[in-house]
């Protein structure tokens, strides 16, 4: 009897355990979303873009990073804030990942991180063929 309610306290603990790691993972996901989704709500959100004409301004001093980005599918276009030192590619950039929550009150969304790809040196370049013969 003593063995079964053992069993019985590990199966609980077992399944708190359980929930908790599901809803800790759940709060830790940061989903890609569109830039209207960012807009509307308050959890940090992940949004995809290019960077708007040459739109981007950065102050050393602030170390602040203020740019737009535009979806290329859709047109729509939102301002981006963030704190830290530019990266080092960002210039050259042909997709720009913000990482963060938008605040209405400046209609911006404030990044935590920026994840930045860059075009591949090999992008654009063409092998020749060669005939031996």
């Amino acid at each position: 009897m003593r063995q079964r309610g053992m069993y019985m306290f590990g199966g609980v603990l077992l399944v708190l355990f359980a929930g908790f790691a599901f809803t800790s993972f759940n709060q830790a996901l940061t989903p890609y979303v569109s830039y209207q989704e960012a807009r509307a709500t308050d959890r940090p959100v992940q949004v995809a873009g290019e960077l708007f004409e040459q739109t981007s301004s950065y102050s050393e001093a602030k170390e602040a990073l203020l740019f737009t980005l535009e979806d290329p599918e859709s047109g729509e276009t939102l301002k981006v804030r963030y704190h830290g030192p530019k990266p080092a590619n960002f210039d050259e950039a042909i997709s720009i990942v913000a990482i963060g929550n938008y605040h209405r009150g400046e209609d911006t969304l404030v990044a935590e991180k920026l994840l930045v790809k860059c075009p591949s040196k090999y992008q654009g370049s063409e092998i020749e063929e060669k005939t031996y013969g």
